[in-house]
């Protein structure tokens, strides 16, 4: 039961973490995502963090800053999911909601399943957080 407990309340933090960083990010953008990009910032805890984007544009991410600019629109996982299409299909249409995918963990090559919350900040930007399975 231990497992089902630590997914929880890392399903948990991903929610909570979603919603500080939107409510950040509508008062001060530029401090949001600056915080955002932090390693050690307050959107990131152990291997849940935050990261937020505009469209199919990754603009701050703590753990590959090397995605920060670039359109993953049509970016697949090793399953051929295009899983970052899918991050603006729910925050146009749902405005939150999950979605599962494949991604490296912090440090590794291989993908591991992952499932990630996506809220809708305003008209440009959304923000997600996930946890490892």
């Amino acid at each position: 039961w231990m497992t089902g407990t630590a997914i929880a309340g890392d399903k948990e933090e991903c929610v909570a973490k979603c919603e500080a960083a939107a409510k950040v990010m509508k008062d001060d953008l530029t401090g949001a995502l600056c915080e955002i990009n932090k390693k050690d910032g307050k959107f990131v805890k152990g291997s849940v963090y935050v990261f937020a984007m505009r469209g199919g544009v990754m603009v701050a991410h703590p753990m590959k800053p090397a995605l920060i600019g670039r359109d993953l629109s049509a970016l697949k996982d090793k399953d051929g999911k295009e899983f970052f299409k899918e991050f603006i299909t729910v925050a146009k249409d749902k405005g939150s909601g999950w979605v599962d995918y494949q991604w490296p963990k912090p440090g590794e090559k291989d993908p591991s399943p992952k499932s990630s919350y996506i809220l809708k900040v305003d008209d440009n930007f959304y923000v997600g957080a996930g946890y490892y399975k």
